[in-house]
Parts: structure tokens; sequence; C-alpha cells
């Protein structure tokens, strides 16, 4: 998944987004963004005056000084950073001059640089490491930021310049760039309601601030939630089954907490837990299933029952006074979709085949289970565990034995980065002169074909109780030939961090998704366009992931396979056998993986579907998910959504309305990926063709128009069928 900022478009879009699928390194370990300074988020005249926010960061491309960074700094920044924005949307209303493109479009564009430059490094943090005092400023800072984007794009004054241009946009003799930013602003001004009467503007603010606030806290309960609810074993025969490196990571965790004795197996995001694959204890798998599930309806402080339940209701009244029937309308009225029944008619035609292919899985795996002499009825916390046992069985390997074979930094040069020096001819180096923002964190410098600068990656992999969960990329420079700025860009994942001195082995999914966020990258990186508003992964939400979903295919490409799968201790490569049966695999639960995904994206469509008076009563939450279900035909016991909607942070982010996103960019993805097999591969003129025609452009062409320059034609949907096994 990835994040954007933009200074104005998308400001409270990243305030949210820095959610849920979107650079580092040095010699002195920078962490003091949290501890010490928590309390302290109020500002004074000496903290101002050496405020690394205020000027552009001296280092190398504009990198942050995170060493310098600290809470006090970034109130006192966002202030000062929406009065300079302000004062510039002043100058551009009250000017004597008739709008024209320079003194209107391009000013605004040019505006809000500040405060721009502050959220991109506080909104990082607010997900990468966060603290108390950030939570509590984040908290702040929602509805401020919320009214501050509305004193602008509610602007009636320069709307109307706006508007004056757009109707005389085919006589400006604009390019085709500044023609389509033009185009743009004006679509968003009226999207966020600048065509409304006042009264209805006035309603409109009320909104989006208290949705702001109520998206903030819905985020900050699930982090809460996973931290709250980590499950707490009392020893380590209830963990057999579990590999030596994780019970370590489990006991440390103990330790950190003061658990001593005891074990720790923290929560990542979703609704399955990579350790229900393991466990042979079935009533400790059945606990930790339940915990997982129970997050944000259990009641408490942190439940997000009504909290959702008010964001759908307030989301849903804010479309209908914009004309729209629901939150659902007016949100695909934007993207590649364009209409909520296309995004329902493709979940349809998935579900049907998605849920026969599950409940051929579950009978093989109760089968299963009725041959090891037992008796239970499969439950959801049995799908892993006998999964596996099954892939054994079937295949003659153990995914968890796949894990010798993929250490952290051997997948991270000879797989990651080697793949894209082959396709692009980029290549990559290290450094530590760079201040962090946490420990974790590495820096990469990366060069273009020429030798010289193209980026900066930062490279976040390690899971914390300051982070949240999942797998994203973000920006903290994008690029523009209208600032001359270069990208420094970064990912995240949520690895389970090995004691001190023991080397990472990663997942095959782990893999993959090292693979993905980088595809994420590369868009960001790659970008060469004229307007900030354009830049890398600006572009729709249900082609943003298209992508990165490409580049998942390098991670099983033979070539790049061969040059990573490597054993962490002998040095030899993975048997050719075993990769044989690695890639035999590919459709191998898909059945689950599918329905799982179909469900959480039909209980995302079903919630923005509704009009503000049918929405549920916040006791009326899981039973409406149900129901939902149900009549969507894809409830299954055994396999509930990969997110239930209390901890489903992509809807509260920029994937509201649009978690189908991922399956919809899929039939793109999988259809390029033919293109490149069709193509010969890992070759230079093919990556130089899909960076030309996709990665450099971002959004500043239609997305659609885009896949049709690299295709040549229109997505086919039947790639996608036959990797899912679904035809």
């Amino acid at each position: 998944m990835y994040l954007k900022c933009r200074n104005l478009i998308s400001l409270i879009a990243l305030v949210s987004l820095l959610t849920n699928c979107s650079e580092r390194e040095q010699p002195e370990i920078i962490t003091n963004l949290a501890g010490a300074n928590d309390t302290v988020l109020g500002s004074n005249s000496a903290q101002e005056a050496t405020n690394p926010f205020f000027e552009e960061s001296p280092l190398y491309l504009h990198y942050p000084q995170f060493d310098l960074i600290q809470n006090i700094h970034y109130l006192p920044a966002f202030e000062r950073g929406m009065t300079e924005q302000l004062g510039q949307i002043d100058v551009i209303v009250n000017q004597v001059e008739q709008p024209n493109f320079q003194n209107t479009i391009l000013a605004l564009e040019l505006s809000g640089q500040l405060l721009d430059r502050v959220s991109r490094v506080f909104y990082a943090m607010v997900s990468a490491h966060t603290s108390d005092g950030i939570r509590a400023l984040e908290q702040q800072l929602a509805p401020r930021l919320a009214s501050h984007q509305d004193n602008i794009l509610l602007n009636r004054d320069l709307f109307l310049r706006i508007e004056k241009l757009y109707g005389q946009r085919d006589n400006l003799e604009l390019d085709p760039e500044p023609k389509r930013l033009l185009e743009k602003y004006y679509i968003q001004f009226v999207r966020a309601g600048a065509a409304l009467s006042l009264s209805e503007q006035r309603r409109m603010k009320e909104l989006n601030a208290r949705i702001a606030t109520l998206e903030t806290l819905y985020s900050q309960n699930i982090l809460s939630e996973v931290n709250a609810l980590s499950v707490v074993v009392d020893s380590e025969e209830e963990l057999a089954g579990l590999n030596e490196v994780l019970i370590a990571a489990a006991k440390e965790e103990a330790s950190d907490r003061d658990l001593i004795g005891k074990y720790v197996l923290p929560l990542l995001n979703t609704s399955g837990q990579p350790t229900l694959a393991s466990i042979q204890n079935r009533a400790l798998r059945e606990r930790i299933h339940r915990t997982s599930l129970s997050r944000g309806s259990r009641g408490g402080d942190f439940d997000n029952t009504e909290v959702l339940s008010n964001v759908v209701r307030l989301r849903a009244e804010r479309a209908q006074l914009l004309g729209y029937d629901n939150h659902a309308h007016y949100i695909l009225e934007d993207r590649t979709a364009l209409t909520a029944a296309a995004v329902n008619n493709r979940l349809a035609e998935l579900t049907v085949p998605a849920v026969a292919n599950a409940k051929k899985e579950a009978a093989d795996l109760q089968q299963m289970i009725y041959d090891s002499g037992q008796d239970f009825e499969l439950a959801s916390w049995d799908w892993d565990f006998y999964t596996d046992k099954l892939r054994l069985a079937r295949y003659e390997f153990d995914a968890n034995d796949l894990r010798i074979y993929f250490e952290l930094n051997n997948v991270l040069n000879n797989g990651v980065f080697f793949a894209a020096e082959q396709l692009y001819g980029i290549t990559f180096e290290e450094k530590t002169s760079f201040p962090l923002y946490h420990e974790d964190a590495r820096v990469f410098e990366v060069y273009d074909t020429a030798g010289t600068t193209l980026a900066i990656f930062i490279a976040d992999f390690y899971a914390r109780p300051t982070k949240r969960g999942g797998a994203w990329m973000n920006s903290y420079v994008s690029q523009s030939k209208l600032l001359n700025t270069q990208p420094i860009v970064a990912n995240h994942l949520n690895i389970t961090k090995p004691p001190d001195g023991q080397l990472t082995l990663l997942t095959f999914d782990e893999v993959t998704t090292m693979f993905h966020e980088f595809g994420h990258a590369l868009h960001g990186m790659f970008s060469a366009v004229e307007y900030p508003y354009f830049s890398g992964t600006s572009v729709p939400r249900d082609f943003v992931e298209y992508p990165s979903q490409v580049n998942e295919m390098w991670a099983i490409w033979p070539e790049v396979f061969a040059n990573y799968a490597i054993h962490y201790e002998t040095g030899q490569p993975m048997p050719p056998e075993l990769l044989d049966k690695v890639l035999s695999t590919q459709t191998f639960n898909q059945g689950f993986a599918t329905t799982e995904y179909l469900a959480a994206s039909i209980i995302d469509q079903a919630l923005h579907q509704l009009a503000p008076d049918e929405v549920p009563n916040p006791n009326e939450i899981m039973e409406f998910e149900m129901v939902t279900l149900e009549a969507a035909g894809i409830l299954m016991d055994a396999v509930p959504p990969r997110y239930r909607s209390t901890y489903f942070n992509h809807i509260m982010g920029g994937y509201h309305a649009g978690y189908y996103s991922y399956i919809w960019s899929e039939v793109l993805d999988a259809d390029s990926v033919e293109w490149f097999k069709e193509n010969g591969g890992l070759k230079r003129e093919n990556g130089d063709h899909f960076r030309k025609t996709v990665l450099s452009l971002g959004g500043a062409k239609d997305a659609m128009a885009l896949f049709r320059e690299f295709r040549g034609r229109d997505a086919d949907i039947t790639p996608l069928l036959e990797r899912r096994g679904l035809n």
C-alpha cells in the first residue's frame, strides 16, 4: 500500500491515510521523536528560532533533519504553515489581474510548502514511530487541518477564478499537463463543495472537522488494541511448533514488558495471525484467533463500533450534501471504476468461484482432521495449521522450511534491488551519513542509469510497539520539475525482529510484500512530472496498486529467485525441485485468500453504499457484517474477512469505499505480467518501456490511458482468473 501527501489536495487524505496496502541509515542513531519530549507540544520563542521545519532541510535532497526534529517543533510549524498558505491564497484572490494559469493555478500549486514539509514528516511518524505526544497532537490537529483545507477549497473567490479558467481551458493554449492540472483543481474544488450555498458550506465544514477527528480516534484505537491485546503465554511448551527464533522473540517481548518467564505474541493488523500456522496447541490457537477478531468490538476504551457508525453516517450525509446517493458513489466517481455498480459486479463475479474453491479447500482440511484421528469440526483458527500440513502432504514441503533461504539482507540486495538493476539499470548504495528517526531504519542512495542520483530510499522493515501494522510506502519529498525536487521515499514492513545476533529469516509472504512495497517506491522514484500534484503515486486509488503488484512478479522470476534464494548458512541456492514445488503452489489456498479479501471489500462497499438513515447503530455493526456477507453468498465461519470493520484501517484512510482497489488493480497486473512474459521478461528494454509509459508519468495522464499505452490494448481479466484458480 502506498501513502501520499500533497500540499493542499491530499493533506487530509494523508492525515487519515497514514493508515494501512505506500529511505534510511546512518552512523549515529537518533530516536528523539519519542520519550523525553512527549509532553512538550506547545511553542516558545527559543524553539521557534531553531525550528528545523521553517526552512527547507539543508541536507542532501532536502532529507529530513531527524537529528534536530523534536515534538515541540511540530505544532509551531503546522501553525505557521497554515498561516502562510492562507496568506498565499489571499494574494491570489485579491490581485487586480484577471485570472490566468500562472497567477491562479500555478500560484495555488506553489502554496503551502512549509505545511507540506511538516505534514510529511509528522504523519510518517504517526505511522512509523508514534508516541503519546504525537498521538495527542494528531488528535488536536485533525479538525484544524480539516478546517484549513475547507478554508481553501470552499473559498468562493478562489473558486470563481478557477471556474473562469476552466470554462476557457480549450482556448488557453496550455500544454497537456498544465491543462490537466487546471481541470483537476476545478474538479477537486467542486467535489469539496465549492459550488454549494454558504449555509451548505457551513455544514460541510462541520462534517469535515468531525469526520477527521473520528478517523484519527479510530486509527489510534486500533494501535492501542493491538498493544493491549498481545497474547501472553505462560510456558514455552504451549508454543510447540513455533520456530526457535519466534519463540526467542516472544520471550524477549515479554521481558521488555516486565513479564519475566512468560512469552508475548503481538498481534498483526489482519484477522489471521501468522503464528496460527505453526502452534500445535489448539486451545492457544483459538485464544489467539478470538482475541484477534475481538479487536475494536469488545467494549472498553478502544471500542470502535460507535466511532465507525458515526464516521459512516457522517460520510453519507456529506455525500448527499454534494448531490450523491451515498459515499461510495461520491468516491467511485473519481476512480477508474467510475460507479458502484461496476465495483459490485466485479466483486460478485469473483465471489462465486472464490467461495466454491474455499469450500473445496475446507473439505480437504476437514478430511485431514479426520484422517489424523480427530473428530472436531474445522474452525477458522485451524485453517492455517492444517493448510500447512496439507501443503506438506501434497507438495512435500513445509512453507516454514523456506525461511532458511530468505535472509532479509540477501532478499533486499540480491532480490529486490537486483531485479530493479536488471530491469531499469539503477543501482543502490547504503549510506550511514543521514540522521535516523529509529535505529531500525536504513538509508540508500539510488543512482540512475547515467550514475546520477535518482532518489533516496529509506527501508524500515521491523515491527515495534510504536509502529502501526501492515506495510506501506510514503514520500518525504516528491519529485517535481517545477520545484526542482528529487524523491525521498520510504518502505515500511512489520517483520518480527529476531534477538540480537540472529539473522532475520523471512516467510515467502514477507518476501513478496517486500517486492510489492518496492513497486510503490519505484513509482515514486521514477516520477518525471512538472507539478507536485501529479508526482509519483498521485493516481487513482484503484490504479495505485497496479505498479506494486506488477513488481511482485520478480519475486518468483527464475533469474531473480536464484539470485536471492540462498541458504543463510551454507550459501547454497534453493534446490530446483524445491523451487518447482514453491511455484506449483501458486494457486494453492487461493480460495481462502480470495474469499477473505472479497469479504472485507464487500463490507467496505456495503457500509459506504448506505444512506445516512440506513447506517447501523454501534450495537448493530457486527450483525450488519454478518447479514451483508450472508446476502453476498460469502459468509463462511472458517474464513473470516481479512479485516473486520472495527479494525479495518484502510477504510479510515484513503481506501474507504476503495478496498476493492487491490483486486481491481490485479486485473491490470496479471495482464501486464503476461506482457512481460511475451516480451522476454527481465530485460532492460521491457523495464524502460514500463518506466516510460507508466512509472514516470504519475497522475499527469489518465490512468487507463497509461495502461493502454503500455499494453497496447484494454485489460483482459483472464490472466487474473487463471492466477487465482478461478477459471
